[in-house]
């Protein structure tokens, strides 16, 4: 079977193909790193081996020096054994951290992929915490195994478990829903926009809170913030929420349009969108400027690993100038990326899903001046004389809204001028 091969696509003028073959791609437990600092009294309890612990404390190394919000009840060798009863050991882990940790409101059990663990039932084992516990803990459950997921599916999951939480509206009003993680800096200025655009019924999922989740009803209308929630956004459509189409708010072009979809579904003026997003367009602007230069005529290619590719594609060559010789992306939803995909240039190779070695070898071929990719293969690259973009970084670091595309446009330019630095 050809393991490269066209499909039908519903963006006129990409090539976009399909892939299947070995993965290069981090677990959903990697979710938990920007999770645990977004909802501010949920703790995440892994259940894993030592590997995941390993995995959750060297992805998360930088809090070292604050308590943080979560942790792996390791499974080890008695439990393998089946000497130990694995929902009474989790009913003891869960005990000792909520008297620890009294602060804690929503716990999740976070499933990983031994085999122990795929076994063990965490819906279950949630209900019966959650009803132990009660009212003082909610406890939800979901999956951040590699076996299911990429590293970003994990915060899929997770919000996908929150929804049925969701309280429901009491009314039809019109609301909108602002739906994935958002650094609360972002969070702050995009609530300021919108409060200036006249929409008084905001929210964000997930809040800040447990106890803040927002209501759902026929009247609300959500807008993705990132790409990678399919779960999430039928689970909220199964509620009777309504999406609003738009491509992502990645540099000044995204962000406008992301703003002027949920302004138009609002019935907004234009004269008063134009008025509000004025200034925010003309500091991005000017924010980008410095790196253009840099980034203008430069070849990119991109491995898939964060499902981020597509918008940030879009951003990079209709902002930057920048040259696009591979566009990979461990899953295209037709759907939620379909504003993205028509903004890319014509002809542009979007490849979903992965055989890594013949991606490599195309990669090895057209020799691009960066690589966007995930931390496994950018050491080997940069051996072998590429300059290198992590793909988790851009999920660590702010990049939505105005007041971010220029450190968006830095994010790419750095790593041209550290190979630059080295080739004099």
């Amino acid at each position: 079977m050809n393991a490269h091969a066209p499909v039908p696509s519903p963006a006129a003028g990409c090539d976009i193909r399909h892939e299947r073959g070995q993965r290069a791609v981090f677990c959903g437990l990697t979710g938990i790193v920007w999770l645990h600092r977004k909802i501010q009294d949920a703790f995440f309890l892994v259940v894993g081996s030592r590997t995941c612990a390993h995995l959750i404390q060297s992805a998360a190394g930088v809090m070292i020096f604050a308590e943080p919000r979560f942790a792996t009840a390791i499974i080890d060798e008695r439990d393998l054994a089946g000497l130990a009863d694995a929902n009474e050991e989790l009913d003891r882990v869960v005990g000792r951290l909520i008297e620890r940790r009294p602060d804690i409101r929503l716990l999740f059990l976070v499933g990983s992929c031994p085999s122990e663990v795929i076994k063990l039932d965490l819906g279950r084992a949630a209900e019966r915490l959650s009803r132990n516990l009660h009212p003082g803990v909610r406890v939800l459950s979901y999956s951040g195994s590699g076996i299911e997921t990429t590293f970003t599916q994990g915060e899929d999951a997770c919000l996908a478990a929150l929804v049925p939480e969701m309280p429901q509206a009491r009314d039809a009003a019109p609301r909108l829903l602002v739906v994935g993680a958002l650094a609360d800096v972002v969070e702050d200025q995009f609530a300021r926009i919108f409060a200036d655009l006249g929409l008084a019924d905001i929210r964000f999922l997930p809040a800040r809170r447990a106890g803040e989740m927002p209501a759902l009803g026929p009247g609300t209308r959500y807008l993705l913030a990132q790409p990678f929630l399919a779960d999430t956004a039928r689970a909220l459509e199964a509620r009777g929420a309504t999406r609003i189409p738009a491509p992502f708010p990645l540099g000044i072009e995204g962000t406008t349009a992301w703003l002027r979809a949920a302004a138009e579904a609002f019935d907004v003026p234009a004269d008063r969108f134009a008025r509000v997003t004025a200034p925010g367009r003309a500091r991005a602007e000017t924010a980008l400027e410095p790196h253009r230069a840099r980034l203008a005529g430069k070849r990119v290619f991109f491995f898939p690993d964060s499902q981020l590719e597509l918008p940030l594609s879009r951003f990079l060559s209709r902002e930057m100038g920048t040259a696009l010789v591979e566009v990979g992306t461990p899953y295209l939803h037709r759907q939620h990326h379909a504003p993205d995909l028509a903004l890319l240039p014509a002809g542009t190779r979007v490849v979903e899903g992965q055989s890594l070695d013949a991606q490599m070898d195309r990669c090895r071929a057209a020799r691009p001046d960066l690589t966007v990719c995930g931390l496994g293969l950018a050491n080997p690259l940069e051996a072998e004389g590429f300059a290198t973009k992590w793909s988790i970084e851009l999920l660590f670091t702010p990049i939505q809204g105005y007041d971010q595309a220029g450190d968006l446009a830095e994010l790419f330019a750095r790593p041209l001028k550290r190979r630059a630095r080295l080739e004099v």
